[in-house]
């Protein structure tokens, strides 16, 4: 089959200018955009490489041995994400969580969570440092990344029966190989650990009890997420979605669940306890019930270019500002002044638009700025 080249570099590069505001704008942890929402959660994705090529994510005939990755001079160093940590932190950033990609892969990933885990919060509290896997590297790396400062691990995996492991990933990696990153990342303290579970109807929906029944009383948080229509490059189509109401039933019949209220405001999956005090499941219903309303995160792609909504087709250039001598102050004036003018909302509307309203459009790839 011929390689599918879709003009993804272009969409990368292209960027939208990040405008210093005459007046300053003070960091005060309380900033609000548009429609009320404060920015607590910062994703930053480290590196735009993977090794896995997941259908719903990085497909192998689009992300193949010619793709052209960035170069390594466009990525931010880690000073530099630091430094823009730091004034969203300012804002009232409470949670970092590092993405790819797969972040593993950005070398020498220690340096910069050590960097990260100097970052107080407005209140004077240790920033909360996460990170999300593919587990392929976790076992060798789970001791250090702790040691480094990292407080918790979120592993994707989309089954336990390895041949369908192995088609899913696309690059014949053994399911065992992730399970013993788990298991390492557990004894590092790398916790508490959240499995999740991108559900593919016609894929891999067979599996969804057989990863409760394995997770159950383990520790491990196992959350199942709604096939979502990120990007262009992964022929997403909405029969193909499982509503997370059908994965909870499912459940149910076998494991009795009990609703839990929220740990947090803004938070995206709804939990569940099993009636047993086995512990909790979770399920992440971005395309059936939105939650655009509470979403309070911002992203980072790893060249710095600043991103409202995962579902976003242009992202704002930091990095400009970053390597243009623009201080501290300026900076923080000029994340305020996009996230004030922040109205993102896609998943509400969706369901409102019209069957093709998106049809050529260059949405940003989740495996650019991480899911």
């Amino acid at each position: 089959m011929a390689e599918r080249v879709i003009p993804l570099v272009d969409q990368r590069t292209a960027a939208l200018t990040a405008r210093i505001p005459a007046e300053p704008v003070p960091a005060t942890g309380q900033l609000r955009d548009s429609l009320a929402r404060p920015l607590r959660d910062l994703r930053i994705s480290v590196t735009d490489r993977c090794n896995f090529r997941c259908s719903y994510c990085m497909p192998k005939e689009v992300f193949g041995k010619d793709y052209p990755y960035l170069p390594h001079a466009e990525l931010l160093t880690f000073e530099e994400i630091t430094r823009l940590a730091r004034q969203f932190v300012a804002h009232g950033v409470h949670k970092i969580r590092l993405t790819g990609g797969e972040p593993l892969l950005r070398k020498n990933i220690e340096i910069l969570i050590e960097q990260l885990s100097q970052l107080r919060t407005v209140e004077g509290e240790p920033v909360e440092l996460a990170l999300t896997t593919n587990g392929s590297l976790l076992a060798r790396k789970a001791a250090a990344l702790k040691q480094a400062g990292l407080r918790r691990v979120t592993v994707s995996l989309d089954g336990l029966d390895d041949a369908v492991f192995r088609r899913m990933n696309d690059v014949d990696f053994p399911v065992a190989e992730v399970l013993r990153g788990l298991e390492a990342a557990a004894a590092a303290g790398l916790g508490p650990l959240k499995v999740n579970m991108v559900v593919k109807r016609g894929t891999n929906e067979h599996e969804i009890v057989p990863m409760a029944r394995h997770f159950r009383g383990t520790g491990i948080v196992l959350r199942f997420i709604e096939y979502m229509d990120v990007g262009a490059t992964n022929g997403w189509r909405m029969d193909e979605v499982l509503p997370s109401a059908d994965v909870v039933q499912r459940l149910q019949e076998v494991f009795p669940l009990r609703a839990l209220e929220p740990t947090a405001p803004g938070e995206t999956a709804e939990r569940w306890a099993y009636e047993d005090g086995a512990g909790e499941i979770g399920v992440i219903s971005s395309v059936t019930q939105a939650f655009c309303g509470t979403c309070n995160r911002a992203r980072l792609s790893t060249e710095g270019r600043l991103y409202l909504c995962l579902f976003a087709d242009q992202g704002h250039d930091l990095r400009a500002l970053v390597r243009g001598g623009a201080s501290d102050e300026q900076l923080a004036s000029a994340i305020a002044h996009i996230w004030h003018g922040r109205a993102d909302r896609y998943s509400q509307l969706r369901s409102q638009l019209p069957p093709d309203a998106g049809k050529g459009r260059k949405r940003v790839e989740m495996s650019y700025i991480g899911g």
